[in-house]
Formats: structure tokens, C-alpha cells, sequence
């Protein structure tokens, strides 16, 4: 008889599952903590959304949760004239006027770099586009000026981009692409609320309530679902219609969802690739390295990038000018209703009457209607009004400080609803002053937003090295307005040096840049030696203007340089370029140089480039000897 175990594949599957349970059991534990611990600052995010939407007397009780308060008398107006919501309007919008255009710096002055630097630029603005960038950077500017953050997360979606075959099952093989999504506040879990920087936490949790067929698509595992309540999953439904009814917030609740838990760990020495643990449902739905290499020196990170509103020393979260306008609204809301109650009283009169002279219930039921008649005892005092004054003073001054304080604390003094700003200051020069001083207070937040789209490009452009692998076109609109097609794969992105060309980096209104242009255009800046403006650069200007229908002609000087630049990689590859007739060879003769001049080449290469601008050269002295 043999004493040599056996293995039994039973006892395998359990300790299998008996790991998965513990992971399982570490990362909820792992969120509740954190929940827990960002509690207080969740019920700020709440008050602030609450008195954005319009319901402003509330509070946060010393049990941490949003209720409802109620006034000292019953005839105590408690109406809500809301300033916040207009003064964050009118901050997003300001704020959307920073729009950079993206554009990529080439590895080196190399022919090749800069070419490859184009293309990395082109797949920036496809993706751009595709993604609908605009609209995700507004909708995260408002959680930002709501909150005081917002999360960008730039993933690879393996189920988007074009089909490029079928599996046995026939499910669609898709090539992929890069998907950017705005990440409210109320999703993200640092590991630690007073580390500043996302890179340098040692994980980040992302919660959020996704519906159990999406789960099963995504990574096949059927999961039961319930409803979920949880304020932080639905912050915008839930202070919409937090209209408390007997002291309780009525919240949104979606049926069939479960929360899906990721926690990112960045690298360290057990994990050198980072650790990336999916769970859902009490379910174990994936664990293992971080999949994207998209941070510095080729290094796995976190795929989130943070836009703060107001950042503050010491903490993860950003500040909201929200926060701060809070006390203000509360103080104008209560002057306001003041007023109102004293000019009710003196409109609709305070009536002293002589006790039991009249029938007061009636009296307090009717009023005292024009034309009524009054039956008084015999003998008793007749009713009579009590003179009240006027409305006073003081009501209307701190009606007009607290106005003001809006404007001061949350920078978006608007100088057309300010006369006085005007009667001191008449030339045109000081007017711009005062408007740049008017824009200083919203610099921050331009500088958080041109940041985040710096760092959203050099994230796509790493995502595409990374997983394009394969040749695939790319269709996108060029600097003509015309559909251009490239072919490119992960490996000639050669940059990620993400940069802002240089005219989105003016906060100008589109009335400021059409006057800056106007005056380069009256002191020759576009103008070349002769004093003429190019069509090429003409084009250009239209364009800029906003003008770009009036753009009729084909810029022929650039379509040269670009047969030019076609041209020198043909030559360069060893094929056979003929000189036309047509061509302007001074165009050729500049580019080809440009190229013999910039690029490495070898002295065949160089040979083969010389001869052909050889005859461009020939071609030219004929046509200054002909005429």
C-alpha cells in the first residue's frame, strides 16, 4: 500500500476560493473605512450641491447628516433668493472661455521627429473629438466649482474603436481606443485625505454604481443587483429633490445596480507592476497589475488626473467658492425676507383692537377689505391701524454689502453692472486693466484646467504606445478644414511632450483676439519683405476670425510644402521623384534644403536628395531666363 498523497482538485478550488474571499473581504473593509473617515467632507459636498439647486435652509446636525430646519415663528417668510447659482454660472462660463488647443514638441529638430510629432498631434485631436473633450472638461468644471475637485480618468475601452474580427462565439473583435470621463469627487477614496498629490498615495479607491448587465459584459460574472440609496452615488438626483418632508431628504434609488469597488495600488516592492483589485457584489471580478503605463519614465500609475476649483495646503480635496458663499446666502436670504415681511406689514396694515370691542376671528379671517364694515361695541375703542414708518435704511445698505460681498469673494465682479467703476476711468488702456484685474481671481482655476488637459494628452498619447500595437488609420480634420487619413502604429509616437499652442494660452474674449489681430495686421506682422500678406497666411487670419467659410481658394503655397515634404521621404526611401512643370520650385528648393540640412542621412540619401534639387534649381533659371 502506497503512502504517497494524492491531490485532490476539490481542496484547490477551495483554498481558491477562500483567497478570493479574504481580498474580497480586505477591500470592502478597506472602503467602509474610508467612507468613513471622508464623512464630513461628503456632507459638505451635499450642503453645497443642496444650496446650489436651491434649497438653502439646511444644515449639517452634529450626527453628520443633512436636515432640514425650521423657522422660529409660522409666519416667518423662508423664501430662497438664490446668488450662488449665478455667481457659479457665471464662473463656468468664464472658465469655458480656456479651451487650448493641444500640439505635441517633437523629440528633436529630425525631419522624421517632427513628422512623427504631427502625427502624435493628429491622434490627440481625433481622440479629442471622439471623446467630446469640451463637453467632458465643462461637466467637470462644474463638479470643480460645486465641490471643489473633479477627476478626470483617461483609461483604454478594449470594446470601442473599429471592428476588426469576431471570436469563435461571434462576439465582436474590436481594435480599441482611449476613453476620457469626468470622475465626480463623491467616487474617488484616497488613502490619505492630507496627501496632496494622486501619484504619491499609496492607493485610490474608485466606487461607483454600475448596472449588473453592464458587470456581466464586462467581465461575466452574473451578479444579483439591488437598490442603491447611497447619497454619494447620486448626489445631482438626490439634491434636486431634497425637499425634506418631515426632517427627511428624499434620495434617488436605482434599481439593479451594485457598487463596483476599484482599488489601485501604486508599485512598490511586492507589487513592482502596482496592484489593481476589482470587486463587485462581494465578488472577486479581477486582480492584478496595474494595466496602464502611462506615467513617467514608462512606469504604471493611476489613471485619474485632478482638477481642483481652489486648492488647498495640506489636503487631497480642493475647496469650493460654494463653501464660502454659503454664510453670505444665509445672511441675504434672512435680509431680504425681512424686508419683505416689514413691507407686508405695511401694506397690509397691524390693527389694534380694544379686547372683546369686535370679532376679532373675523377680523383676522377677512382683513380689512376696501369698503368693509366694521361693528364695534357701544362704547369700546374702534379698531385703528398702527403707523409703521417706512421700510428703513439699514435693510437696503446691507442688502448692497452683502451683493457686493458675493462679487468679492467669489471673483467675478462684472464691471458693465458697476457705473461707478467707469466715472474715474475713460481711456481704453485703463478699462483693460481694470477687466485683467477682474480676471486675476479665476487665474488659478485656468492654470487647473490648462494642467489637467496637458496631462489628459500626454496620458492619451502614452495609452496609444502602449496599446496600438498594430497598424491602424486614423481620419481627422487637418489645419484646412480638410479629412486627412495617417496610418500609424503604438511605436512611432516617439513624444508625449504634450504643450498648449501658444494663442490658447491667452485668456482673450473672441472680441479681444479679433483686436489683438487687427493690430498686428496695422503694424506689418504678417506681412513678408514686400510688404504683402501671404494667401497662405491670410487663410490663417480668416480662419482665427471665425471666418472660415470666407477661406474660397486653395492655398497652393501649402499644398507644394506638402507635396515637398512627401517628396523628401520618397527620396529618402530610395523611390524616383520626377520634377513638373507646375511645381514652384522655390517652394522645393526652400523644403528640400530644410530637409538636407535637419535630417541624418546617409551620402547616398544625401546623393539622391542633391540631384533632385538639382533640377528643381534648373528649372528654375529657365524660368527667370524665359520671363
Amino acid at each position: 500500500m502506497s503512502n504517497k498523497a494524492t491531490f485532490d482538485p476539490a481542496d484547490g478550488e477551495a483554498e481558491k476560493k477562500r483567497a478570493e474571499e479574504a481580498i474580497v473581504k480586505d477591500v470592502t473593509s478597506d472602503f467602509k473605512r474610508r467612507q468613513e473617515e471622508r464623512r464630513w467632507i461628503e456632507r459638505g459636498w451635499e450642503l453645497n450641491m443642496n444650496f446650489l439647486s436651491g434649497n438653502q435652509y439646511c444644515d449639517v446636525n452634529p450626527f453628520g447628516d443633512i436636515e432640514e430646519e425650521s423657522g422660529n415663528y409660522f409666519w416667518q417668510q423662508r423664501r430662497v433668493f438664490n446668488y450662488i447659482a449665478p455667481t457659479v454660472d457665471t464662473r463656468c462660463a468664464k472658465l469655458s472661455r480656456i479651451r487650448p488647443k493641444l500640439a505635441v514638441r517633437a523629440a528633436s529638430g529630425d525631419e522624421d521627429d517632427k513628422r512623427r510629432a504631427k502625427v502624435a498631434a493628429a491622434i490627440l485631436n481625433a481622440t479629442c473629438e471622439d471623446n467630446d473633450l469640451d463637453n467632458v472638461i465643462s461637466t467637470g468644471t462644474v463638479w470643480s466649482e460645486t465641490c471643489g475637485s473633479v477627476f478626470y480618468k483617461v483609461i483604454w475601452d478594449h470594446s470601442g474603436g473599429k471592428e476588426i474580427g469576431k471570436t469563435d462565439d461571434g462576439a465582436s473583435v474590436r481594435e480599441g481606443k482611449v476613453k476620457i470621463v469626468a470622475v465626480p469627487p463623491f467616487e474617488i477614496y484616497p488613502c490619505s485625505l492630507s496627501e496632496e498629490s494622486v501619484e504619491n498615495q499609496p492607493s485610490i479607491i474608485h466606487a461607483r454604481a454600475v448596472p449588473v448587465e453592464d458587470i456581466y459584459a464586462a467581465y461575466g460574472v452574473k451578479l444579483a443587483g439591488r437598490d442603491i440609496e447611497e447619497f454619494a452615488f447620486s448626489p445631482m438626483s438626490s439634491a434636486a429633490h431634497s425637499r425634506a418632508h418631515d426632517g427627511i431628504s428624499a434620495k434617488a434609488v436605482r434599481h439593479g445596480y451594485e457598487v463596483i469597488i476599484e482599488r489601485y495600488s501604486r508599485p512598490d516592492e511586492q507589487n513592482p507592476e502596482g496592484r489593481l483589485t476589482i470587486v463587485g457584489g462581494d465578488r472577486l471580478l479581477y486582480d492584478g497589475p496595474l494595466p496602464y503605463v502611462i506615467g513617467e519614465g514608462k512606469e504604471r500609475t493611476y489613471p485619474f488626473i485632478r482638477q481642483n476649483s481652489i486648492t488647498l495646503a495640506g489636503g487631497f480635496f480642493g475647496a469650493s467658492v460654494v463653501d464660502r458663499l454659503i454664510p453670505v446666502q444665509r445672511a441675504y436670504n434672512a435680509v431680504k425676507n425681512r424686508k419683505h415681511e416689514f413691507l407686508n406689514r405695511i401694506a397690509m396694515g397691524t390693527v389694534a383692537v380694544e379686547d372683546g370691542s369686535v370679532d376679532t376671528d373675523s377680523l383676522a379671517e377677512e382683513g380689512l377689505a376696501p369698503g368693509k364694515i366694521i361693528v364695534y361695541r357701544q362704547g369700546g375703542t374702534p379698531p385703528q391701524m398702527l403707523t409703521l414708518g417706512s421700510v428703513p435704511s439699514e435693510f437696503t445698505e446691507e442688502e448692497e454689502k452683502l451683493e457686493e460681498e458675493f462679487a468679492k469673494i467669489s471673483g467675478t465682479n462684472d464691471l458693465t453692472q458697476q457705473g461707478t467703476a467707469f466715472t474715474s476711468v475713460t481711456s481704453a488702456t485703463g478699462l483693460q486693466l481694470l477687466i485683467e484685474q477682474d480676471e486675476a481671481r479665476l487665474s488659478s482655476g485656468y492654470e487647473q484646467i490648462k494642467a489637467a488637459m496637458r496631462k489628459i494628452g500626454r496620458y492619451v498619447l502614452r495609452l496609444y504606445r502602449q496599446f496600438a500595437s498594430t497598424l491602424r488609420l486614423l481620419r481627422f480634420a487637418g489645419s484646412d478644414g480638410e479629412i486627412s487619413v495617417i496610418s500609424f502604429k503604438g511605436s512611432d509616437i516617439t513624444s508625449d511632450d504634450v504643450i498648449l499652442e501658444a494663442d490658447s494660452e491667452i485668456n482673450l474674449s473672441p472680441g479681444q483676439r479679433r483686436a489683438v489681430i487687427y493690430e498686428m495686421i496695422d503694424r506689418g506682422l504678417f506681412s513678408d519683405e514686400n510688404g504683402r500678406i501671404s494667401p497662405s497666411v491670410k487663410n490663417k487670419i480668416l480662419e482665427t476670425l471665425g471666418y472660415k467659410s470666407f477661406v474660397g481658394m486653395r492655398d497652393t503655397e501649402e499644398l507644394h510644402r506638402r507635396r515637398c515634404d512627401g517628396e523628401n521621404i520618397s527620396l529618402k526611401n530610395g523611390e524616383e521623384v520626377t520634377v513638373r512643370d507646375y511645381d514652384d520650385h522655390e517652394v522645393h528648393i526652400n523644403g528640400h534644403t530644410a530637409f538636407l540640412l535637419s535630417e541624418k542621412l546617409t551620402q547616398e540619401e544625401e546623393a539622391r536628395i542633391c540631384a533632385h534639387l538639382g533640377q528643381h534649381k534648373k528649372f528654375l533659371t529657365e524660368v527667370k531666363r524665359n520671363g
